[in-house]
């Protein structure tokens, strides 16, 4: 495996915290980004997992991290920005302020972590190095309700684009677009009924898929710019 660790930024909880463990499970070494001090997060640290605290709702936040991430490493085998806030539009006064902080995690910060990080990519010794993107399923069709989340997730798509452009060959950039992958603790067999429907495959699979993804993509020295889709066949319902 390589000696350069594998950074996912917001790992601290559900799909990020799978597929950290996963990897170091496969005998990577890992990095990530968490914004809020948990109980899983001495669990990981038990495991080998290297854990920086970030908030990447301002631009300041976003640079803090990324000096304290050179301070950390002086190479990255690849980064799999997972980091996301799922929140719901608002139509008071604070409207402006949900949509700026939903651009800053899901665009700004990966855009600038792009730019700054690639000297910690160019200076891995493995030939292949990844850039992933998290995006989402609704990236496609827009969303009534969290119209912001939507519009920011798609910009992060497009970004995937732009920079397997500008990196290619020596960098892979991709994206995975989930949708729904695993339930909250709370939800009750009404709700998982109705997540179940809403897929060709009829199922709540669990974040395991999305681990087998980011290893395809890890592991293909041939595909950039593309966005894997892992939706259980939601467009065809």
């Amino acid at each position: 495996m390589s000696a350069s660790p594998i950074l996912i930024t917001g790992g601290a909880q559900r799909l990020g915290r799978h597929c950290a463990e996963r990897l170091v499970d496969d005998g990577h070494q890992v990095i990530i980004s968490y914004r809020h001090e948990r109980e899983a997060l001495d669990d990981m640290r038990k495991r080998g997992i290297v854990t920086l605290q970030a908030d990447f709702s301002s631009e300041a936040g976003i640079l803090d991290f990324i000096a304290r991430l050179k301070a950390q490493t002086s190479s990255l085998r690849a980064i799999v920005h997972n980091a996301s806030d799922w929140a719901p539009d608002s139509r008071g006064e604070d409207a402006g302020a949900t949509f700026e902080r939903l651009f800053r995690v899901h665009m700004q910060a990966p855009y600038l972590i792009n730019l700054h990080a690639r000297e910690l990519l160019d200076a891995c010794a493995e030939p292949q190095r990844d850039i992933i993107h998290m995006t989402d399923y609704v990236v496609q069709k827009g969303s009534r309700k969290h119209a912001a989340y939507a519009a920011t997730k798609a910009g992060l798509d497009n970004l995937t684009l732009s920079f397997a452009a500008l990196y290619a060959p020596a960098i892979q950039v991709n994206a995975i677009a989930p949708a729904l992958i695993m339930l909250n603790p709370g939800d009750d067999e009404e709700y998982a009924a109705k997540a179940r429907s809403k897929s060709a495959m009829q199922m709540v699979p669990g974040p395991g898929v999305i681990y087998q993804s980011l290893r395809y993509l890890l592991d293909n020295r041939y595909v950039t710019g593309t966005t894997l889709a892992v939706d259980g066949g939601r467009h065809l319902q």
